[in-house]
């Protein structure tokens, strides 16, 4: 099985007015639908309230990412899924609990992991 990362940027999350309270139901009966089915690894977004540090091999620390790549933000679900077709699937049903369009990325396998 693999593991798969259906995410979004914060500013593809653009919800009506009057929708959010719902969308934070909807999403949370998706996840508790994961963890029912035993497919669910962990899920949550970033807080966006505190700047990343970047950390050296030297233990030096500096506020910030790296300064050419793109921000990151928004939701991540990761799930332990048989194929594809099944993270599709889980992909939109994430989608329409948050309203939004999913990226759906797979990680590379480590047997050590």
């Amino acid at each position: 099985m693999a593991k798969y990362l259906i995410s979004f940027p914060s500013a593809a999350m653009v919800v009506p007015d009057g929708e959010l309270e719902a969308v934070g139901r909807d999403a949370s009966a998706v996840i508790d639908e994961a963890k029912a089915a035993g497919v669910y690894v962990f899920a949550g977004g970033i807080d966006e309230g505190i700047p990343p540090a970047l950390v050296s091999a030297d233990g030096a620390i500096a506020t910030g990412g790296y300064p050419w790549a793109p921000k990151l933000n928004g939701g991540f679900t990761v799930l332990e899924l048989p194929s594809r077709d099944e993270a599709i699937a889980w992909a939109a049903r994430i989608a329409k609990a948050c309203r939004c369009d999913q990226e759906l990325r797979v990680f590379g396998d480590d047997p050590r992991s």
